[in-house]
């Protein structure tokens, strides 16, 4: 790995609190014993601080994933620039990893949506991921969408919603079990993933194709994202202002409906959360705040509170390994997939 990545990637992980700022000071909740919450392996254990991080890595002890890497694992095709929707002339394109034996069984669907505060990022980002989920026995994408400097909300909703009925659609061709769908992002990614889960509205479709099929899927895993934005900090963060198009007091009803809290009901799909308690980007009361709710309305899910970890803490190869063991261990459970190896 180059100083030059490494230094990006530090710049990366560790972003400060202003760029979004949805981050706040909050103590561990209190959540009842709950039966359909999933119990998960124990976190890698973090650290005191952000300086703390960064000097771990700058010292070789922590170790940091290269997302750019080139090469397939054995086991694995790709096909790139897939284009999964288009409204007007604009192309929306995904890439997706997949298994290369057959087996008699169709496989779980995945689509990965990357982060970047709705204005930026790309999907190669989660290239680490879906080349990974396919070594498993998975079809994994991973998405592009409008983002906002393009077009404002409800766009990356409706794109992302598109991603879904086109793997559906296309289940068949690609030897995909189309009952056995998950959305997974990380930050503004996360956010999409939930909208995608929990966000039943008609208007939220788009025209991006595929009209005919259902969006629904079996599965939601949140990295880190925000589930309210209709709180201070929220309401504060341009971000999200860019992202809905106006200020709070403009469209309060616009940032409710972009709250992916406030459409969860008991028939939304079961939901992983992970989220660390360093994260000065999005506050961990956001994942608090999640669980508290998948726990009222009796969804079930998993709920990793990553203590002494920051934002975009799957960037770390250690955290990362935990992560895709939890990810794992949840789609054994709820999309009925290979279970992980014992170690």
């Amino acid at each position: 790995m180059s100083f030059r990545y490494l230094v990006a990637a530090i710049a990366v992980i560790f972003v400060s609190s202003d760029q979004v700022s949805l981050a706040e000071e909050v103590s561990a909740p209190s959540l009842p014993a709950n039966p359909l919450r999933l119990q998960l392996p124990t976190a890698p254990e973090g650290y005191g601080s952000r300086p703390a991080i960064i000097a771990a890595i700058g010292l070789g002890q922590l170790k940091l994933i290269d997302p750019k890497e080139s090469e397939l694992p054995p086991g694995v095709r790709e096909v790139k620039d897939i284009e999964y929707g288009k409204v007007g002339d604009r192309s929306l394109q995904l890439d997706l990893a997949l298994p290369t034996a057959t087996t008699d069984r169709k496989v779980p669907g995945l689509i990965f949506i990357h982060g970047g505060a709705w204005s930026g990022g790309e999907r190669t980002v989660y290239h680490y991921y879906t080349r990974r989920f396919a070594a498993m026995g998975f079809a994994a994408a991973t998405i592009s969408y409008r983002l906002s400097g393009e077009a404002p909300y409800p766009a990356a909703v409706e794109d992302a919603k598109c991603a879904v009925r086109w793997m559906r659609s296309h289940a068949d061709e690609y030897h995909i079990d189309a009952e056995r769908l998950a959305v997974i992002g990380g930050s503004a990614g996360g956010h999409l993933s939930m909208m995608v889960g929990y966000c039943d509205l008609p208007e939220l479709e788009g025209s991006g194709g595929w009209a005919s099929t259902s969006s629904r899927v079996a599965a939601v895993v949140n990295f880190y994202g925000p589930v309210d934005l209709t709180t201070e900090e929220g309401q504060r963060a341009s971000p999200v202002k860019k992202f809905l198009g106006g200020t709070y007091d403009e469209r309060p009803d616009v940032y409710r409906q972009a709250s992916p809290l406030y459409s969860l009901d008991a028939a939304d799909p079961p939901t992983l959360v992970i989220h660390g308690t360093l994260d000065e980007t999005v506050s961990i009361a956001q994942a608090d705040m999640l669980a508290k709710r998948l726990d009222e309305v009796k969804v079930p899910y998993a709920y990793q509170r990553m203590e002494g970890w920051p934002h975009t803490l799957d960037a770390v190869q250690v955290t990362n390994d935990h992560c895709r063991q939890l990810m794992q261990l949840f789609f054994a459970k709820f999309l009925d997939a290979q279970p992980p190896a014992a170690p």
